[in-house]
């Protein structure tokens, strides 16, 4: 029996659903070889992540093993200034702390001196007045849009939490005795690297944006020092 002949507009329909059907299939293939391409470099990716992630957890463990656990803060060599002296321990001086989010500083002021306003922009502080009295000064903003500018006198075996980017300061308020303070942070890094001062901001703005802001003239900031020193202790003029 002889087969009957194919139209040939339907033979053209013929080829061109085979056509699509070649390319769809190409099409699918492809795009299931790159999802699964992708969900191996994802699931690769994790794993090594979590690899990756665990070598710092496990030197740290074994840091925590066999590192010193005892710092002896107050005979520790201070940084000494005109005014006072700061004593650190920190994981450049007690290593053990070294991803513990965490430091110590034991601050003594002299009679008349003082902290320079400053502000932690990646930590908040807590302050325990070992002995003296200090008086402070904490700026922040709130929710209302207004500022809030909290000064107090803190004397002996009181506790002052200073948060993370507020700006503040603290002085020795007695006229008699040093003012002695233990200062713990939540990082391990060492003061200066979280620690910007109001003579490092000062001398970081043109003098002309400055006496804009203040409303004054350029001059009146002639007499600011351009010296700029990481952590500052001085004496009141």
């Amino acid at each position: 029996m002889s087969e009957k002949p194919v139209p040939e507009d339907l033979a053209e329909d013929e080829d061109a659903r085979l056509s699509r059907r070649r390319v769809i299939g190409t099409g699918a293939a492809l795009g299931g070889a790159a999802i699964g391409g992708a969900l191996a470099a994802t699931v690769g990716g994790s794993a090594r992540a979590e690899q990756g992630s665990a070598t710092p957890a496990a030197d740290s463990n074994t840091k925590l093993d066999t590192d010193a656990h005892l710092f002896r803060l107050t005979a520790a060599e201070p940084d000494r200034y005109d005014g006072g002296t700061l004593r650190g321990a920190h994981e450049g001086t007690f290593p053990v702390l070294a991803g513990q989010q965490a430091s110590v500083y034991f601050v003594e002021l002299e009679i008349g001196a003082i902290r320079e306003p400053h502000w932690h922009p990646t930590a908040w502080e807590l302050n325990y007045i070992i002995s003296g009295k200090a008086d402070w000064t904490i700026l922040g903003t709130h929710p209302d849009g207004t500022y809030r500018n909290d000064a107090f006198e803190a004397k002996q075996g009181d506790l002052v939490f200073v948060p993370q980017g507020f700006f503040h300061y603290f002085g020795n308020a007695s006229t008699e005795q040093p003012l002695q303070v233990l200062v713990v942070f939540n990082t391990s890094a060492q003061e200066p690297n979280d620690d910007i001062g109001i003579v490092a901001t000062v001398n970081s703005l043109p003098r002309e944006i400055l006496a804009a802001a203040f409303g004054v003239p350029v001059a009146a900031f002639g007499s600011i020092p351009t010296e700029v020193k990481p952590v500052v202790i001085t004496r009141r003029t």
